[in-house]
């Protein structure tokens, strides 16, 4: 290549027996060139010549002695670092600063290795173990106990209740009943097997039963609508002698007329108020 051809593509000098560099198939001599392409360097705000390193991060640039950590200004040059509110760090710096501390080891959990997170504490995945078994609990269930955890089969065996129908742990869903545990499934009506759980019911003999079937087998009849007589709900009833009835059914047998706290007569197995009766 001729001399007078060979020219810098900016002040147009003759490249010939210089340095220079070249850009998109353009040369440069290389004072043109820092001064229109080179990157300034975060960390002197000076420019980064085309014969210097430049290393990047994030759309940043520094010369190799100035790409250091923030903080205790050890070179990164190939080495592991983190950034934080626009500053690099290196791995040691940051997790001093930044990283969590394990609930149960009281240790760094260093950046890039895998941590276990519940109730707003963290582990190492090695630390976050049965309490029991102290297997690590990884990806498998597991149940909290105050401020432990266990494996499903380590809290069955030493910690769970027992229901007190089918003899299985119970984990979770119990319920109790005359002070004793119970799966909500196992919690069954006596009389029809319907599930108790969330519905009111009563007991006799310690067996439980729903309403319906306590009144009808247990429950004493209303003479009136021969109905049961149950307490569901609050109800009143009227005894008199060997019979019963609803409040809502203790009425006059000819005039309907309410006998609850009033004086009545009875005739044939029937109640009446003292003026019916005089009619009849």
């Amino acid at each position: 290549m001729e001399s007078d051809s060979f020219k810098c593509q900016y002040c147009n000098e003759s490249l010939y027996g210089k340095k220079y560099t070249v850009k998109d198939d353009s040369a440069y001599c290389v004072k043109c060139f820092d001064s229109l392409f080179a990157n300034i360097c975060e960390g002197c705000k000076k420019s980064i010549a085309c014969d210097s390193k430049d290393f990047s991060y994030k759309d940043s640039h520094w010369h190799e002695a100035c790409f250091k950590c923030d903080k205790c200004a050890q070179s990164l040059v190939e080495k592991p670092f983190a950034s934080k509110d626009d500053c690099l760090l290196c791995t040691e710096c940051y997790s001093t600063e930044y990283s969590s501390k394990c609930f149960s080891c009281n240790s760094t959990i260093m950046p890039g290795s895998r941590k276990m997170e519940f109730k707003g504490s963290n582990w190492h995945e090695t630390c976050f173990a049965c309490q029991n078994c102290r297997q690590p609990i990884g990806s498998r269930h597991f149940i909290p106990k105050q401020s432990s955890v266990y494996c499903v089969p380590c809290y069955e065996k030493h910690h769970a209740s027992q229901c007190k129908s089918c003899k299985k742990a119970i984990t979770t869903g119990g319920i109790t009943f005359q002070d004793q545990p119970w799966h909500s499934e196992c919690l069954r009506c006596n009389g029809c097997n319907k599930k108790l759980a969330g519905e009111k019911f009563t007991s006799r003999e310690d067996a439980p039963y729903c309403m319906d079937c306590y009144g009808n087998l247990y429950a004493k009849k209303c003479t009136a609508c021969a109905k049961p007589i149950t307490a569901q709900g609050g109800a009143k009833y009227v005894s008199f002698e060997d019979s019963q009835w609803h409040s809502d059914c203790f009425t006059c047998s000819k005039c309907t007329i309410s006998l609850v706290g009033q004086r009545f007569l009875t005739q044939h197995g029937k109640i009446f108020c003292p003026a019916c009766c005089n009619d009849i």
